[in-house]
Parts: C-alpha cells; structure tokens; sequence
C-alpha cells in the first residue's frame, strides 16, 4: 500500500500536468490586466509549474510528518540533470556559438541541390537534433530553437507554421539524441544497466532516428514550403544593430567550443560543470563585446522546471513501475509513448529498468517508446522545456498552447513510431 505522502504526491502531480495544459487560460487571463494580473502571469509561466507544486509538496511534508523528513527527501534527490540543463543551454546560446552554428547551417545548405530557404530550413530541422548525439539533446534543442526564432519565427501571426516546426522539432530532437548511448537522457539512464554503449545504440536505434527524422523534415519543409518561399517569413530586417555587430573572432568561438566540450563531458559531475560555467560567464564578461545577453534566466527558469519534476517524480513509483513490469513488448511500447506525455521519459525509463526479468525486447520497446513519444508535450523530455522557453514568446498570448503542440507532434510521432517497430534482432 502506498504511503500518504506518496498518494499526495501523485495528486499533486495530475494536478501539475492539469495545470500544464490550463497554461494559455492562464495566460489570456494575465493579457487582460487587472488586479491580479500578475498572479495568472505567473501561473502562465509553464516552467514554475512543476516547481510550484514541487514547492506545495514540501510544505505539506514538513506540515504531516516532520520538516526534517521534508529536507532528507530532497537530499535523496538527484538534481545534476536539471544543473546540466541550465548549464548547457546558457553555453550553448551564447552568440559566439550561435554565430559558429549558423556558419555551419549555411554552409550545409549551400551544398544542397534546392533554393537556399528551403535548404536552410531543412538543415536546422534535420541536422541540428541528429547533432543531438555528439552535443547531447538540450544543447541541440537550445541551438534549434533559437536558429528558429531568430530566421523563422519573429513574424507576428502563423501560428499554423510555428506549431508544426516546433512539433516537429520536439519530436525530432527526442530522437535524435539516440546514436549514442549519453546524448538522450532516457538513454542515459539505463544504458549501464541494460549494458548498452554507444555502438549498441547506433545499430540498434541509430539508423531508424535518423530515418525517421529525415522523413520528417522532409515532410515538414515540403508542407511549409509556401511559408519558406513567400519571403514574409524570415529573421531581423538587415541593418539592424546584431546584424551590423562585428563578426566573433575565431579565437572566442574555439573558447566556445572547449567550453561546450568540457561541460558535456562533465555532464554527470555537477561540481565540474558548475564551476566550468563560473569561468565561462567571467570569460564572457571579459569579452562582453562579443557577447549577446547569456540566456541565464531562461536556462534558470528551466531548470527549475526539471527540478520540480524531479522532486514530485520521485514518489511515482509505486504505481508506475507497476504497471510497466505488467505489460507484453508491444503494448509497454504503445504505454510507454503515451505515459511519456504525461511523465518525464527519462523518469520512465529509470523506474522500467528496476523491473527484475526483462529480456532484450522489453527494454527495446520500453526505450523506444520513451523517446518515440518525447515530443508530444513539454514535460515528456528534458530538453523540452528549454525549446519552449525560447519560442514561446512569438506565439499568440506569449504561450504555447499544450493541445496544440500534441497534436503538431501526433504525425511524426508516429512516423518515428513506425521506424523503431521495424525488424530488428530482438523480434
């Protein structure tokens, strides 16, 4: 039987999805002024959500059993994924590293045999998640999504356009991270338990990725081409003072880089990168004529997403693994994706690995399901929240409605769906 605490803590996580998807209520309420304006602005805010109610699950902890227990279990907690989410994504955003990113874009677009909108676009949506892998996904989806906004999505209005490339970019991002065995987080989580490295997840789950994430973006720029062609789309006007900036010195861009190498190496050693983006942020200073304004609260605000997700999380155990030791192959795939939209996949894919007597198929469709359904909502994978963070503000309302976004996702979720249910050597 499940503790009391732990009953709690279950309602007060429907209560966050709940409030997950009440999001753009929240946010026409704040639109219309008056005087608790500021109150539903603050509920409208997708990344307080989980950390709010996180924040209401420690009170009443310390309220029924004993502030102590309260601060034991949070100390019981592992908070280096939320720290390393910050981290990468302030990193990552970081002009010189944008501005090296964007070199690299156009280049590759040159190469391709179609007009350079289309190739551009296509380029952001299909290379950038698979660089997922080398860069892991939320230093992947922070460059996309600003590459995004800056060239696409400043424009008022088309929404219809925005919220298919951003379903399409969750989705592809969420898979995109799988050719290795450290880029994706619910990869992450069980590789050494399954004793899976990263050749493993290349031949297993590496190829149908990358099919599935060229499939759609293929689609995606076939369908938006009309958008991409008509020239009313597009980033800042020319001459506007980022544009008439003098360039990044190479020099700043390898510092950069080393930076980004250094932290994603570092990645489970919340110490070291810590202190890595204390001399990153001094660097920056010291170089601020190179620099755009660092994305510290936007990296911060996610992170305590993640974080509340982790505390409220961590008591969902007793009936969420459960119900996934129960399940055959085929239907714990189908109920992975859907518990995914609903659940972090990482948070998932952990509690599945602590089922005892799986064979190698089950852990397959447990993980492929998992990062099969990471794109359908914010709260399904990590890096979600850092995308929506970024493009939130070129929607309508200054949000991005939840109902919307899960159905943009819904087709290539199901492309991807069909690619990692092709043959492999564990059917």
């Amino acid at each position: 039987m499940p503790s009391h605490i732990e009953v709690v803590a279950t309602a007060l996580f429907a209560l966050a999805v709940i409030h997950t998807f009440s999001v753009p209520v929240f946010a026409r309420m704040a639109n219309r002024g008056g005087t608790h304006a500021g109150l539903w602005h603050m509920l409208s805010e997708v990344e307080a959500v989980f950390g709010v109610w996180a924040c209401a699950l420690f009170v009443w902890m310390s309220m029924t059993v004993s502030v102590q227990d309260a601060v034991e279990y949070l100390d019981t907690r592992n908070f280096t994924e939320p720290a390393f989410v910050f981290v990468i994504m302030v990193v990552a955003a970081s002009r010189p590293i944008i501005e090296l990113v964007k070199i690299c874009v156009h280049g590759l677009a040159g190469m391709l045999p179609v007009r350079r909108e289309l190739a551009q676009f296509f380029v952001i949506m299909f290379l950038v998640p698979l660089a997922g892998s080398l860069v892991t996904e939320p230093a992947a989806m922070t460059l996309a999504a600003l590459l995004l906004r800056d060239a696409y999505f400043r424009r008022p209005g088309q929404d219809g356009f925005k919220y298919l490339a951003i379903g399409v970019l969750f989705v592809n991002i969420s898979i995109g991270g799988v050719l290795t065995a450290y880029a994706a987080p619910p990869v992450l989580m069980v590789a050494h338990t399954f004793g899976w490295d990263s050749a493993f997840m290349a031949t297993h789950f590496g190829w149908r990725a990358v099919l599935a994430v060229l499939i759609n973006s293929l689609a995606l720029t076939w369908i938006c081409r009309p958008f991409l062609l008509d020239g009313s789309i597009g980033g800042r006007p020319e001459g506007t003072p980022e544009q008439t900036r003098p360039p990044v010195p190479a020099v700043v861009m390898a510092v950069h880089v080393l930076f980004m190498l250094a932290i994603v190496l570092s990645a489970h050693h919340i110490k070291i990168f810590l202190g890595l983006l204390v001399l990153f942020i001094g660097f920056a200073h010291a170089y601020k004529r190179h620099q755009s304004p660092l994305l510290i609260r936007e990296g911060f605000m996610v992170g305590f997403f993640l974080a509340g997700l982790v505390v409220l999380g961590g008591l969902q155990q007793w009936w969420l693994q459960d119900l996934l030791a129960g399940l055959s192959p085929f239907v714990l795939y189908v109920g992975a994706m859907v518990l995914t939209a609903i659940t972090d996949n990482a948070a998932l894919t952990y509690l599945g690995s602590l089922v005892e007597g799986t064979g190698d198929l089950w852990r397959y469709m447990l993980v492929a399901g998992a990062v099969t359904g990471g794109g359908l909502t914010v709260i399904a994978n990590a890096p979600n929240p850092a995308g929506f963070s970024i493009l939130k503000g070129c929607f309508s309302d200054g949000s991005i409605s939840p109902l919307r976004l899960l159905g943009a996702a819904s087709i290539p979720t199901l492309v991807a769906a069909c690619m990692f249910l092709l043959p492999n050597s564990f059917s």
